[in-house]
């Protein structure tokens, strides 16, 4: 990070819906530039696609940490951990558009990375296929174990 920034993390509530569905299109942006849908068209998809990712993470890992990322006080983006016995799985993590680039992915992804050597077990995720948040991912040491459709998994272990 180029400047000293206070970064904070917090369960999402209820009330954390609207700017979590508007994080989930952000995400999903370079897509929906692709069609030719109306506004209406891609706000039912966005919202269709978020709550059917919602339900799958929630469904799959209910003992995970579903947190809103905080930056300088404001929401800036989401983290999603799994922490077994052995692993801790990161689910996802992403940001709005304006604070990508800031180093607080690495910020958070290093935060996990000291709390799985600590305890004494790996971090693991998934990564899409082509996105360049692979490269970040192997820079902090993450390797690939295996490849799953679109998806390629990665792990990282505390060099002893």
């Amino acid at each position: 990070m180029n400047e000293l920034r206070a970064l904070e993390q917090r369960a999402a509530g209820a009330d954390d819906g609207a700017f979590l569905q508007d994080l989930y299109r952000a995400t999903r942006q370079p897509e929906l530039a692709l069609t030719n849908w109306s506004d209406e068209q891609k706000d039912a998809f966005v919202a269709m696609q978020y709550e059917a990712q919602d339900h799958h993470y929630r469904a799959q890992y209910p003992d995970a940490a579903y947190d809103v990322v905080i930056v300088d006080g404001s929401p800036a983006g989401r983290i999603s951990v799994d922490r077994g016995v052995d692993a801790i799985a990161l689910l996802d993590i992403c940001f709005m558009p304006p604070y990508r680039g800031q180093g607080l992915g690495t910020a958070l992804l290093r935060r996990l990375q000291d709390e799985a050597a600590e305890s004494g077990r790996s971090l693991r995720l998934h990564v899409e296929l082509g996105n360049p948040a692979a490269r970040l991912y192997e820079r902090l040491g993450f390797v690939v174990t295996g490849e799953h459709g679109l998806y390629q998994e990665m792990e990282w272990h505390a060099v002893s």
